[in-house]
């Protein structure tokens, strides 16, 4: 399944579509007890690669091709993956995922 991501502000080409190997059953997850913190928001992109490459093992050229990016896009997606739910987790902060709509190129949760 191809997904389009979004660039960040107006400068610069747009990101490559992603292929996603599973759509995430959940759109949010939220800590017990629940605070009144802003949510972080990880893109389907950053999931995508964090579940590649942390939970089934492959490595970040193995995921790239996957998902049709390059072995440094993977590497970005993972890293800010990784920092977002570090932040999360020990904030104790809610998660939601974001996916963007192909056909209208906007953001649903």
């Amino acid at each position: 399944m191809w997904r389009q991501r979004h660039r960040c502000g107006r400068r610069g080409r747009f990101p490559k579509p992603i292929t996603l190997g599973v759509i995430p059953p959940a759109n949010s997850l939220t800590p017990n007890p629940a605070g009144n913190l802003e949510p972080i928001v990880i893109d389907v992109a950053e999931l995508e690669a964090s579940r590649l490459v942390d939970l089934e093992r492959l490595s970040q050229e193995e995921a790239g091709l996957k998902m049709g990016v390059s072995r440094g896009t993977v590497c970005r997606l993972v890293q800010s993956a990784r920092k977002k739910t570090a932040l999360a987790l020990t904030q104790g902060r809610p998660i939601q995922i974001v996916s963007y709509s192909p056909d209208t190129n906007t953001v649903r949760p």
